[in-house]
């Protein structure tokens, strides 16, 4: 599985982003797929994962109640959508695949979230 997050940018504080993560393989609807992020000077952390039906969720406490996902395995795509931004979200953020939850094995290039006040 080859994958490729996308939609990063620049928006304010409150506003909202809509990132996606393609994927490559026809297996692709088999995976776990997690969002996790890295902002300089910190360690890389999760964000949030979704089961390979889309029917599960679940996100890290700090982005709790502003941030969904969802996928479209007929496009092998899954989406974090970011609301109400806070520039503690600014980050470098990645998609990656696993067959767990706790085993992400497959990992994408970032794309650069940038938060301004």
């Amino acid at each position: 599985v080859q994958l490729q997050a996308s939609g990063g940018g620049l928006v304010q504080a409150g506003g909202s982003l809509r990132l996606s993560c393609a994927a490559s393989g026809r297996t692709f609807s088999r995976y776990w797929v997690g969002w996790f992020r890295q902002a300089p000077r910190k360690e890389r952390e999760f964000v949030g994962g979704i089961d390979w039906g889309g029917g599960r969720t679940y996100f890290a406490d700090s982005v709790k109640d502003r941030f969904t996902i969802s996928r479209d395995n007929a496009k092998n795509t899954v989406y974090l959508q970011m609301n109400n931004l806070k520039l503690e979200d600014a980050a470098l953020y990645y998609c990656a695949a696993g067959i767990l939850p706790s085993e992400y094995t497959y990992w994408g290039q970032g794309t650069q979230v940038t938060v301004s006040s």
